[in-house]
């Protein structure tokens, strides 16, 4: 029997959508899509819970011939909650790693 995958949480998908916007700037959505593996109608369903929390906004671009496309990018929001979650995984890396201190005896 082969490994079995783990499966992301909701957090961590909410995460790798942000860290790929981050990293990329404003995306399309099959781009973001790719970048974060994750399918379009699950990604849709982040997206606009993202959306809601004001953590990224959806943006209009005008190309040539007056075709639109849209976009999706991370807010100052999004980019704050990011950091807050690489400093949080940060500390606690540090935590795992440290030697474990036995709890005090009541």
């Amino acid at each position: 029997m082969g490994l079995l995958a783990m499966r992301r949480s909701k957090l961590e998908m909410h995460i790798d959508i942000l860290k790929v916007l981050a990293r990329h700037g404003p995306l399309k959505l099959t781009h973001i899509m790719y970048k974060a593996n994750i399918n379009c109608s699950v990604l849709k369903q982040h997206l606009n819970f993202l959306i809601q929390q004001n953590l990224i906004e959806e943006q209009t671009l005008q190309k040539k011939r007056h075709k639109t496309i849209v976009v999706y990018a991370i807010t100052e929001k999004g980019r704050t909650v990011l950091k807050y979650f690489w400093e949080l995984n940060n500390a606690l890396q540090i935590i795992e790693g440290a030697q474990k201190v036995p709890p005090l005896l009541y």
